[in-house]
Parts: structure tokens; sequence; C-alpha cells
């Protein structure tokens, strides 16, 4: 059965998860975080990209960011992928793929779950039960975003910074959406989509063309 084509669309922020080849662990030291970040930034710049949140588990990453050529998205987990490839093979004395074959994305054309979305990558710290507060897992975007450091990888998407007309009102009204908790269905609707590869918040895709993602 053809696998479903890959929703893409220019501008519209996109969701990836890149999973350890059969889930094992990618990151082992911190020095390992710290090189993928590095490279990650040098690919950013390369592909055309915007990153807005992100966070890095032990065996898989997430991405939310938007691009502004349809090949964006292959270029930046090419080269990242096989980057971080070569640097965990050589350092471990291993061979063999690090990575999933193919990542997974979904489109986040409703303005409704961008945030939402964004909130649910900076979270996964806390769900998977590494920390109780998501400012206190360094390998995600939330310092960032929550103005508690500069992050030099972000660049903040205009629904963001409709959050306040300054920002010390956006760092306030953003760190208040995390009071509020994501519900159990939309966490199972964000991974549905990126399952499924189609957008947060549409019905599942038949397998075949894409349509555009109208906004």
């Amino acid at each position: 059965m053809p696998r479903c084509a890959r929703l893409v669309q220019e501008h519209v922020p996109l969701h990836i998860i890149q999973r350890g080849n059969n889930r094992q662990t990618c990151f082992h030291r911190d020095e390992d975080y710290v090189a993928y970040l590095n490279w990650l930034g040098e690919y950013v710049q390369a592909s055309g990209c915007a990153v807005h949140a992100y966070v890095l588990m032990t065996n898989h990453v997430h991405l939310l960011a938007s691009f502004n050529d349809v090949t964006g998205p292959a270029t930046l987990m090419k080269g990242i992928g096989q980057r971080y490839g070569q640097y965990f093979n050589w350092w471990y004395e291993r061979s063999g793929t690090v990575w999933e074959g193919r990542y997974r994305s979904s489109p986040v054309g409703d303005e409704r779950y961008f945030l939402t979305c964004q909130r649910y990558i900076e979270l996964n710290p806390v769900r998977a039960g590494i920390v109780s507060k998501p400012e206190d897992y360094r390998w995600s975007s939330f310092r960032g975003n929550a103005g508690i450091r500069k992050d030099a990888l972000l660049t903040m998407h205009g629904l963001y910074e409709r959050l306040g007309t300054d920002e010390n009102d956006r760092r306030t009204a953003y760190l208040a959406l995390f009071n509020e908790r994501l519900e159990p269905c939309v966490i199972e609707e964000i991974r549905r989509a990126s399952r499924a590869n189609h957008a947060i918040g549409a019905p599942p895709r038949k397998r075949g063309r894409p349509t555009k993602i109208q906004l």
C-alpha cells in the first residue's frame, strides 16, 4: 500500500518527530544533546527554516518549525540526521542507522492548535516523568519561549507574538498557558495526526496526492 505523500506548505508550521531506530537511545551524554542542537542551528539556516519549539528526548526529537520552501523539511531532517548519525556512530564505536527511516510530520494549519502543539512539545519531559516542571528540563525550547533565557535557535511565530504587546506581557501570557491541563483527547489528536501525516485538527486523509491546507 502506498504511503501518504507529505503535507508541506510554505510558512505553514510543521510538527516533526524523528525517533531512534527501534526506539533506541539517541542521546546518552550532555555532549550529545549539545552537538545535536549546534548542528540543528546550522541546518536550520541552510534549509530556510524557523524553529518555534523543540524538545530532545532520550530516544526521539520533536520540532515545530516553518519553512520558506516545501523542500525545507526534507533538507533539514536529512542533513541533521546524517551529521548526527555519523558523530553518534563514531563516538560510540557502532554502525548502522541511528534514526527510523522516515520522520513523521503533521501541519499545524489551524491557528487554534499552534500554541497547543507548542505546549505539547515542551511538556513532553513532564509527561514522561523526567521532570515535574517544563523549566527544569534543559533540552527543550521552553526556557527560551518563557523568557527565562535567550535561545538563538528560536524564531517566535506571529501567534506567539500576539500573546502580548511587549516581551513581559508575552512571557506572562505564555506561562499562564501552562497552568491549563492538556486534555487527553487533545494529546491523542496531535499523536494521531503525526502517525497518519495529516493536519492537526483535520480528518484523516486518504492515501495519495495531498490537498492544500486552507488557512
